[in-house]
C-alpha cells in the first residue's frame, strides 16, 4: 500500500516541507522538499498568512494522507519559542482544515528514528536522510532536510 505524508519543520522565516511516499511500508521516494520563506519585510500576521496559503498549496498539489511536524522545544529564547509557537499553529490549523491526521515528534525521537541515537548531530542527520533517500547530496537548505527526517519518522512510527 502506498503512504504518502507530509514533514513540516516550523518556523516564522523559514518553514521546512517535505512530501514522502513509501510503497509497502518498504522503499522511501522523496516527491518534494524545500522551504517556505516569508517576506522578512512584513509584519507577523502577514508572514503568517503566507506560511498557510503556502501550506494549504502543497496539500492541495500532493495530497498527502497524514502529517508529521516537530515538536516545539526551546531552552532559553523564549521570543523564538513564541513565533515558532505561532508558525505550528498555522500549520496545525492548516492541517486540521484539510482533515489530515497530525503526529507531533520531539528532536531526540526524530533523530532517534533517523540515525538510532538520540543525540545524533546535525551532520549524522543530513547524511542518514541522504542516505535512506538516496540522494546524491545532503539536502538543502537544513529547515528541507528536518522536514525529511520528521517525515521519514512519521513512516517509521506508521509501521509499529
Amino acid at each position: 500500500m502506498r503512504q504518502r505524508v507530509i514533514g513540516l519543520d516550523p518556523g516564522t522565516a523559514r518553514t521546512g516541507y517535505a512530501i514522502l511516499e513509501s510503497e509497502g511500508g518498504e522503499a522511501l521516494t522523496a516527491v518534494a522538499f524545500g522551504v517556505i520563506e516569508t517576506p522578512p519585510a512584513d509584519p507577523l500576521p502577514q508572514r503568517l498568512l503566507f506560511l498557510y496559503q503556502q501550506i494549504r498549496e502543497l496539500l492541495l498539489l500532493h495530497r498527502p494522507q497524514s502529517g508529521a511536524v516537530e515538536k516545539l522545544f526551546f531552552q532559553r529564547n523564549v521570543s523564538t519559542a513564541i513565533q515558532v509557537g505561532q508558525a505550528r499553529g498555522v500549520i496545525l490549523l492548516a492541517l486540521a482544515e484539510a482533515e489530515i491526521p497530525v503526529a507531533e515528534y520531539t528532536p531526540n525521537e526524530i533523530k532517534q528514528s533517523v540515525t538510532g541515537y538520540g543525540s545524533a548531530n546535525k551532520r549524522q542527520m543530513q547524511e542518514m536522510v541522504r542516505l535512506l533517500l538516496g540522494l546524491e547530496a545532503i539536502p538543502q537548505p537544513d529547515d528541507a532536510a528536518d522536514a525529511l527526517a520528521i517525515a521519514i519518522t512519521h513512516l517509521n512510527w506508521q509501521r509499529f
